[in-house]
């Protein structure tokens, strides 16, 4: 988790550098107040933390939160895009838990604030607070992602006002994806959630100047095959001479994920446990791109799904993780 603490008073600052080490954050602060271990915000306060709004995971203001909430009003989307804010008064009596507190974290966060600046955490979602767990919750401690945020509220809805609901689990996330669930009720009324883990790595192989366009449609349609959702994608892989290639990164930048660039030499050392192409070897210098780069970008137990698939000049090989 990416933290960040921002302060604009000398009291506040003294207490952000007493919290940095121990939340591994980085500290701003206006250029008035700085100090050994801050980040200034040259351009002031609001647009400073306009810029660092969406490059954390969770933000810890130590001020009051009427400023907080006027100033982050206008970056706000979504919760599942927004990161956990939290707010601390200067004396550290209280953190409260202000924003994205499932999906963002920041519930969590506020009990580690405040065990570690003896203050009392304020967390007032109803799920946490009757003491239940809600459908987000369980979506952020596995690491996966909703289907619907409204289903999710529906459903949590449902577990607030003390309704008996259902959890149903493949026997294994990673190897048992049903394709449907039949549902034997006399409730005239049920509602449904889906939780989709991340747990899929794709290797992408493609010729040079391949469009945005074939990636997505090649991907699209191995993803159709196998009956997942893209969301399920964790990352995506490619090896180090196509780190370059504008199709690819256009291709992540849509997806919105990460794309691992795998070493050619680290290649090397696992092709022989794939089909290799001559041709691909005389041209890069290894002899499979696609099933090596997604193997080494995941670096979990798991197994392939298709291990190579092409069309229209591109590769897809696509891989499972286990679940953790």
């Amino acid at each position: 988790m990416k933290w960040a603490i921002v302060s604009v008073t000398k009291k506040g600052v003294e207490k952000g550098l007493y919290l940095k080490e121990g939340l591994g954050a980085d500290l701003y602060t206006i250029p008035k107040y700085y100090e050994v271990g801050c980040i200034p915000m040259e351009d002031g306060f609001k647009e400073g933390v306009g810029k660092i709004f969406s490059r954390y995971d969770t933000l810890l203001f130590i001020m009051a939160s009427g400023i907080v909430v006027r100033t982050i009003a206008p970056l706000i989307k979504s919760k599942d895009t927004d990161p956990g804010i939290l707010v601390m008064d200067e004396n550290s009596n209280f953190v409260t838990s202000l924003l994205s507190g499932h999906l963002g974290g920041a519930n969590e966060a506020a009990k580690k604030i405040g065990k570690l600046a003896d203050a009392v955490p304020v967390i007032s979602t109803a799920s946490d607070v009757s003491g239940k767990i809600a459908v987000d919750t369980i979506a952020m401690k596995i690491g996966a992602r909703l289907e619907s945020l409204e289903s999710a509220k529906k459903v949590t809805s449902l577990i607030v006002a003390g309704k008996s609901v259902d959890l149903k689990v493949p026997q294994n996330i990673g190897g048992d994806n049903p394709s449907g669930v039949v549902v034997v009720s006399n409730a005239k009324n049920i509602e449904v959630s889906q939780i989709i883990p991340e747990n899929i790595v794709v290797g992408i192989g493609c010729r040079r100047d391949t469009p945005t366009e074939s990636i997505m449609t090649t991907l699209r349609e191995v993803f159709e095959r196998l009956n997942l959702h893209m969301k399920s994608i964790r990352i995506l892989a490619t090896v180090d001479v196509k780190k370059d290639e504008k199709g690819l990164i256009d291709a992540g930048r849509f997806l919105g994920k990460k794309i691992v660039i795998i070493d050619r030499d680290e290649i090397k050392k696992v092709e022989d446990r794939f089909i290799t192409s001559e041709f691909v070897r005389k041209t890069i210098g290894v002899g499979a791109v696609s099933g090596p780069v997604a193997l080494l970008a995941s670096g979990r137990d798991g197994e392939f799904l298709i291990e190579k698939y092409m069309r229209d000049g591109v590769t897809i090989s696509v891989y499972q993780e286990e679940t953790r």
